[in-house]
């Protein structure tokens, strides 16, 4: 499957999208800090477009981070996942968009989120499933927060990946300072520390973005730190 390697269509295109999901639910700090990478990932990145969203060589992107969904689901609109018109009822009765992205139920998602801190042990397994299937192409991307990050599971996750070096993983931390305690010596030394390539981008800058989820090495997974208003 090929990975498209220049951006397509300005991103001007996801704000006005953005715009018709209201409402003191959508958490529009959380999913305003994601909205970078989302569309970087989507426009320049992920092997998988709504054609081929089932296909089993698609690379899959995971959204553990899933209580601020409201900018991934303006991505998924803008890039044809789903119709922009589910955007006007975002958890209504009928709405299949929920608080927390449905796999079951939107098109283009990977999981059904719900408790933070999970996001990246399913990665590591849907990678590890990948493998066993023979399917060496596809990477697993995850996104979490940095708050999301102090949740224990994460670290077995991490410590697992890195002492295997499966390399098909990349962890995408968007570091909006939320965390209370934070990282001593930085957020990306918790991942080279168990064996991961850790780099830390600006989580606006779309090159440096690009750089970083582009960065990945074989034999290691690999996590992108990204940086949210001087965090």
């Amino acid at each position: 499957m090929s990975v498209p390697t220049t951006t397509t269509e300005p991103m001007a295109s996801v704000t006005p999208l953005l715009t018709r999901i209201t409402g003191d639910e959508k958490h529009a700090p959380s999913a305003h800090s994601t909205l970078d990478v989302l569309w970087v990932l989507y426009d320049r990145v992920l092997a998988t477009t709504p054609a081929t969203a089932e296909d089993p060589d698609r690379d899959r992107f995971l959204l553990s981070k899933g209580h601020g969904p409201a900018a991934f689901y303006a991505v998924l609109a803008a890039k044809g996942f789903i119709p922009p018109e589910w955007l006007d009822d975002l958890a209504g009765p009928d709405s299949r968009l929920g608080h927390h992205p449905d796999r079951l139920l939107v098109p283009g998602v990977e999981i059904g989120s719900g408790s933070l801190g999970h996001g990246l042990g399913l990665g590591v397994g849907t990678a590890l499933g990948l493998r066993a299937q023979g399917l060496t192409n596809p990477r697993v991307y995850v996104l979490i927060g940095d708050a999301e990050l102090d949740e224990g599971a994460n670290h077995e996750a991490v410590a697992y990946a890195g002492a295997i070096g499966l390399d098909s993983v990349t962890a995408i931390v968007v570091d909006n300072a939320s965390a209370t305690h934070g990282w001593p010596g930085g957020i990306a030394g918790r991942f080279t520390v168990a064996g991961w390539t850790a780099v830390t981008v600006d989580g606006r800058d779309h090159e440096e973005i690009f750089a970083g989820l582009t960065g990945h090495r074989p034999g290691r997974p690999h996590a992108v730190v990204a940086r949210i208003g001087g965090a």
